[in-house]
């Protein structure tokens, strides 16, 4: 029998080198991920969602200082790979990426379609009008006209850029996708539009997603689970209903209660505090210093607690001989 999970990350580490010191940007991250299953990966700006991304797919800047961990992709350990060996199996071709900001990323001078097809060209070294082929299989998919194929991308909007974007990491058909803030420079229309789209691609070819985003209600459009980072740590990762209904991590509860809500008279929270520094990140629970609930024990960094199947909250309130309720 075919084993379900997909994508198996332990560990993960990702620190960078600047004038400040080392920079903690993802720090002991792990979690797992099923085949036809797209996880939503929620944040704060700065928290490290996007160097999470990068270190997924081996884009990693010059100031690197450290990084450790193991990523496993559909039973290979991918970590273990030389980097020209990475590149040419599992670049594009297993794992892709769609970048924040990626449709300002199109050559200008270079037509849409041929931009689409190139990876197909350069990986799998396929004809020219093959790989056309496919890209306008692709663009169907994703809602665009084939016609569009044959434009340059500044006679493209901003919705169609994206989702020319989308179709280029989709072209090869990967197993797994990882979309980094893809929705927010657009409209609220065209946001819904491109959700619909990632929906169509998840049914028809099966394809896995991982969704970085800040945004709680676009994340509940495509989520089947969520994992909530804070100062590079994964703090909760929980099934999607599980999260948005119960949230088990007090920074999850802040969330939540921050978000507006047409059904519901409550005004939205504020989240006390800011963020610690990630150059210099604190000992003990990284959320302690915002969080109303800590106590003694927050001094101390604490584990993963199963909470239940596939469900972990980083939280002492979750030990068994925590105080009710925990206390400031």
């Amino acid at each position: 029998m075919r084993d379900r999970t997909l994508l198996r990350v332990e560990g993960l580490e990702l620190h960078y080198q600047t004038r400040q010191g080392a920079v903690h940007a993802v720090d002991g991250v792990s979690f797992d991920l099923h085949r036809q299953e797209a996880l939503v990966v929620l944040g704060e700006s700065g928290c490290g969602k996007s160097s999470l991304a990068k270190a997924l797919m081996r884009l990693l800047p010059r100031n690197v200082h450290h990084t450790a961990g193991r990523v496993t992709l559909d039973g290979v350990d991918v970590t273990a790979l030389p980097d020209e060996r990475f590149r040419r199996e599992v670049q594009w071709s297993r794992l892709a990426l769609v970048m924040q900001a990626s449709m300002n990323a199109l050559n200008p001078v270079v037509r849409v379609g041929e931009q689409v097809a190139e990876p197909l060209r350069v990986l799998r070294g396929w004809p020219r009008g093959k790989a056309l082929a496919r890209a306008a299989e692709v663009f169907e998919l994703v809602g665009v006209s084939t016609d569009f194929l044959a434009r340059y991308p500044f006679e493209l909007s901003g919705g169609m850029r994206q989702r020319a974007v989308l179709a280029m990491a989709l072209v090869a058909e990967p197993a797994l996708v990882i979309l980094d803030e893809p929705t927010s420079a657009l409209d609220v229309l065209t946001q819904a539009s491109i959700m619909n789209a990632l929906k169509r691609v998840k049914r028809e070819l099966g394809t896995s997603f991982i969704l970085i985003t800040h945004d709680v209600a676009t994340s509940s459009e495509l989520g089947d689970r969520v994992a909530l980072m804070y100062a590079g740590q994964l703090v909760e990762v929980a099934d999607a209903e599980r999260f948005f209904t119960e949230p088990a991590h007090p920074y999850s509860r802040m969330l939540m209660a921050s978000v507006p809500r047409l059904r519901q008279r409550a005004r939205p929270e504020a989240i006390p505090g800011e963020p610690p520094s990630l150059a210099a990140p604190p000992g003990g629970c990284r959320y302690a210093e915002r969080c109303p609930y800590r106590f003694a024990r927050c001094a101390q960094d604490p584990p993963a607690f199963r909470l239940g199947e596939r469900h972990r909250a980083r939280c002492w309130l979750h030990a068994d001989d925590a105080p009710a309720g925990g206390g400031a």
